[in-house]
């Protein structure tokens, strides 16, 4: 960063260590592009729009506004809304993630934010912090800002390689292990339930607290739902990050996270510290929406949505994609995860990935961006379903088709 003084350029900025090397995502650099009205976004990571209850939102925010003013426009303690930290805790509870003896919730501003402060409370600087690889990239970024050593464990079609991950919690020091066990971002595989009773049990073995993000889960719309890894915790080894933003609405920015209370304890302090409170409105919003509609109902209008969607882009895909590309065929979330031939190099897979955005106006988001290292080795590239409209999906999976063909033959 550069200060202009008298339109002369005076000083280099020395950022300090924790963010110097933070580069900015390339999912929001691939966006940048996604404004020109020519351009198809296949980047996003949105629910789809015609999912957002908007009508019900609009309605619930002038009841709010006109009976309680007082409370949504005001402070709010850092733990979260009490009506919707107890309705939280009785969704939980339903699920048999909740354990009364000893977990607590606090609601944050998003996933996003539960996922930072748990690293936060745990990590050390060179502690040890596991991902799947490919990983969440937001959640590669907050971890990376605590300097610990971020370590990257296979991710197979069914869950991250078991013996990696043995190998790596053996190896000591392992302080934390993320995992999003359901259609995870940005492969949109699904952890089998044995993986992750194995997982537990490693972790449990080698003492390093799991965080289970699942962002994702409510958005199953085909197979059986396999239980979460925190249905396992009898002793408070598993942190749980859940979030209203793929069911109401990303924009209001409203999270919660399980956990043993000590821990809680802990990311409230340091909730404090970032940003006070969640948002009192986006907190009653949530609330009076889990009180006055059927929630498993609206869930199942949006499987519905997102299972035509999904058919939709696969159907396209085998339709017009070069027989040598396979993909990955989720049973809910929000992406389908694209790998080129074998041979194809890394910067092959980018060249792909930019000349179809620039030269081909489609813009999808290279599989490097969801990368433990910039020198990792990847060929694959993440599709969103749930954004585009279906016209649009047709249209630019159409000239992804093309593209691939006239790259890697049909």
């Amino acid at each position: 960063m550069i200060l202009f003084v008298k339109g002369q350029f005076a000083m280099e900025f020395k950022f300090s260590e924790k963010v110097a090397h933070l580069q900015a995502s390339q999912i929001r650099e691939i966006l940048k592009y996604s404004a020109d009205p020519a351009v198809i976004s296949l980047a996003a990571g949105s629910p789809a729009p015609e999912a957002l209850p908007a009508k019900e939102l609009e309605e619930l925010s002038k009841e709010i506004l006109n009976e309680e003013p007082g409370i949504a426009f005001q402070y709010g303690v850092t733990e979260g809304y009490t009506p919707l930290r107890d309705e939280v805790k009785n969704i939980l509870r339903k699920r048999g993630i909740f354990n009364d003896e000893y977990d607590d919730v606090v609601i944050t501003s998003g996933a996003q934010q539960a996922n930072e402060l748990s690293a936060k409370v745990l990590c050390n600087e060179g502690d040890t912090l596991l991902v799947e690889n490919p990983c969440f990239i937001g959640s590669l970024n907050a971890f990376k800002s605590y300097h610990v050593d971020l370590q990257g464990v296979t991710l197979e079609h069914d869950g991250v390689n078991i013996a990696e991950l043995e190998e790596k919690l053996r190896g000591g020091n392992v302080k934390l292990v993320y995992l999003i066990p359901n259609f995870q971002n940005p492969t949109g595989y699904t952890m089998s339930w044995e993986k992750r009773q194995k997982a537990f049990e490693l972790c449990g073995r080698y003492g390093a607290v799991i965080l289970e993000d699942n962002p994702y889960g409510d958005l199953r719309f085909a197979g059986e739902d396999i239980k979460c890894i925190k249905e396992l915790d009898t002793e408070g080894r598993v942190i749980y990050s859940g979030t209203f933003s793929k069911i109401l609405s990303p924009g209001i920015r409203v999270g919660y996270v399980c956990a043993h209370k000590d821990i809680i304890q802990k990311i409230v302090v340091c909730k404090q510290v970032a940003d006070v409170h969640t948002t009192m409105w986006s907190q009653m919003l949530c609330y009076r929406f889990l009180k006055k509609y059927d929630l498993d109902e609206h869930i199942n209008k949006l499987h519905e949505v997102y299972k035509h969607k999904t058919e939709l882009m696969i159907s396209e895909i085998r339709k017009n994609f070069s027989s040598k590309i396979t993909f990955s065929e989720p049973q809910g979330g929000l992406f389908i995860w694209c790998t080129l031939p074998e041979g194809v190099t890394t910067q092959q897979m980018i060249d792909f990935c930019t000349t179809a955005v620039k030269d081909y106006k489609v813009a999808i988001v290279p599989g490097s961006a969801f990368s433990i290292k910039d020198t990792d080795e990847c060929r694959s590239f993440r599709l969103n379903f749930s954004t585009p409209t279906d016209a649009n999906i047709v249209k630019g999976i159409e000239i992804l088709g093309k593209l691939s063909k006239e790259m890697f033959g049909d």
